[in-house]
């Protein structure tokens, strides 16, 4: 499916819109902005719930009991989404959101809803989605030609603000009308399209020639991958710490609505629509903005809006000054968290797609959901007002991490090196379990070019280590000035493999530059060993010998 759309890539124009003439994606989008919607009309009749029954600490839990289930599963869901069909994968986790939801339309129909019930539904209602979501997002490049990724990512992004816009309106409407009940029965039906949709969907199975990676290992891969990419790890930092101030924006908005407006459930859905516009407007700003400054200054320029935005919410007595600015806000709040997911998913392979989603949202879910809580205690304790001026002054200040971790801009996907490596010389018996695997490469390079080879090899360690190696070093032979040796280890012959097969377009670069820098007439030289290798010995005649067994190559 992925030859066919790049086949039509140049048929298509670059336009925000252009994933759109793609059925699938079309199809996929479209259901996921029902099943936003739904979920949006949920939370504003829990959050509404909340009100009546609790105090300003429970109602911005709400936002937390939503959010922390991302934060908490973002990478067991990014490792499934990697191992298993992506399409089956969502199927069974939508099935388990819409399980959950009718279960919070029955609860609400017999009367047995506290505040505490009310956000352990919540919780479950939001694990189906979380577990779901790094599944979704990985999709979308088997959905639409590479070329129009950015601006696939940037949709799905959108497609929760669309929700946003019409949503808690319409939960607003429902709540006053006809209670809370209804709300949640209809949260429950919007899930019934994205299931059709991805029944329907015929996905092609990728190959490998590997067997998947176990569960545990695989988190940990995508952990490993994260911590040893740099731009990756500072965009990440910076979208915890945004969000951390920012959810003051979300979390006490129905306590605004409430106090500073004297508001009902239809006010509060009201403001939440017009962030939701605002988001929506985004959009088309957002490519020719990122174009034009960079992802650093739109940035910094998004937390002054959305700090602008609490501030006159704090002392705006108008419900049309309050919808403008929650639109200014919204507008900001949908530049920061797509410019960032976009960059993530521009900067990994698609091996570790998936999981890099995952830790992406994992920054920004637990940012909110921590925040959240912060945000509330503080407006329960000290007052409504404080907090939303204690969160607008914490953006600003938050302009200086551009110093600290500046985040980087990027246009095109990483893609893998499509060249296969050769298949490495194994004359011992050793299975893919075998291991650990130790591998030296010496080179010979030019005592003039020491320093560049060294500055390369440093880079090359970053390389390996996010691939799967560990215990990289570098070493220079005293008595031959000219003699290096590069050695790394990997867990087993299978990881070592894998690492063959991760290398992308621009770390074969790498490997190709140590290349032109090695000298003389021998080639460099590759050497593999088998550490610890008990499984290949033969130790009494009696027991029988591994070393007989053939090498069980996979292709």
């Amino acid at each position: 499916m992925a030859t066919a759309l790049d086949q039509n890539n140049n048929k298509n124009d670059s336009g925000i819109f252009s994933p759109l003439s793609h059925a699938l994606f079309r199809n996929m989008w479209l259901s996921n902005t029902v099943s936003n919607t739904g979920s949006l009309i949920q939370s504003v009749a829990a959050a509404w719930i909340m009100t009546s029954i609790s105090t300003a600490d429970h109602v911005a839990l709400v936002q937390t009991a939503t959010f922390l289930p991302m934060a908490l599963f973002a990478l067991p869901a990014g490792a499934i989404a990697d191992i298993y069909d992506r399409r089956k994968v969502q199927l069974f986790f939508f099935f388990l959101s819409l399980v959950a939801a009718c279960l919070m339309t029955l609860v609400s129909i017999l009367g047995l809803i506290t505040p505490w019930i009310l956000l352990g539904l919540c919780f479950l209602v939001g694990s189906g989605s979380a577990l779901s979501a790094p599944a979704r997002g990985a999709s979308i490049a088997e959905q639409v030609p590479k070329g129009l990724l950015s601006q696939a990512v940037a949709l799905n992004n959108i497609s929760f603000n669309v929700a946003r816009s019409l949503g808690p309106a319409i939960g607003g409407f429902i709540v006053v009308a006809f209670g809370a009940t209804a709300a949640f029965a209809i949260n429950a039906i919007s899930f019934i399209p994205m299931l059709e949709s991805l029944r329907r969907w015929k996905r092609e199975p990728e190959i490998s020639r590997l067997p998947p990676e176990r569960l545990v290992r695989s988190i940990n891969s995508g952990l490993r991958y994260v911590l040893n990419m740099q731009p990756v790890r500072r965009a990440m930092g910076r979208a915890f710490i945004i969000c951390l101030l920012g959810a003051a924006l979300p979390s006490l908005m129905p306590l605004i609505a409430r106090d500073l407006l004297v508001g009902n459930a239809g006010t509060f859905g009201l403001l939440l629509g017009a962030f939701g516009i605002g988001a929506v407007c985004g959009i088309f700003v957002l490519q020719p903005l990122r174009a034009k400054i960079g992802n650093e200054n739109t940035l910094r320029l998004c937390c002054l809006l959305i700090a602008g935005g609490l501030l006159g919410l704090a002392y705006s007595p108008s419900l049309i000054l309050d919808l403008i600015l929650l639109m200014v806000a919204g507008m900001g709040w949908m530049m920061i968290t797509t410019s960032i997911s976009v960059l993530v998913q521009l900067l990994v392979p698609r091996w570790v797609t998936g999981r890099a989603i995952a830790s992406c949202s994992a920054s920004f879910t637990l940012g909110v959901a921590v925040g959240s809580w912060l945000w509330g205690v503080i407006a329960r304790d000290y007052g409504l007002v404080l907090a939303l001026e204690g969160a607008a002054v914490g953006l600003v200040l938050s302009l200086l991490l551009g110093y600290f971790l500046p985040v980087a801009d990027r246009t095109e996907s990483t893609e893998l090196d499509e060249q296969l490596a050769d298949d490495p010389d194994v004359k011992l018996g050793i299975s893919g379990r075998s291991g650990p695997i130790s591998i030296e490469l010496q080179y010979r390079i030019p005592e003039e070019k020491a320093r560049d080879f060294y500055n390369l090899m440093r880079q090359q360690q970053q390389v390996r280590s996010r691939n799967g190696a560990y215990g990289w070093s570098i070493s220079r032979d005293i008595a031959d000035p000219e003699r290096w040796l590069e050695r790394f280890s990997c867990p087993t012959w299978h990881d070592y493999l894998r690492l063959r097969g991760r290398r992308t377009v621009e770390e074969s670069e790498l490997h190709r530059q140590a290349v032109r820098m090695h000298i003389g007439i021998e080639p460099i030289k590759v050497s593999r060993w088998l550490n610890r290798p008990a499984g290949s010995v033969r130790w009494r005649d009696e027991a029988p010998d591994r070393g007989d067994e053939a090498l069980q190559i996979h292709t």
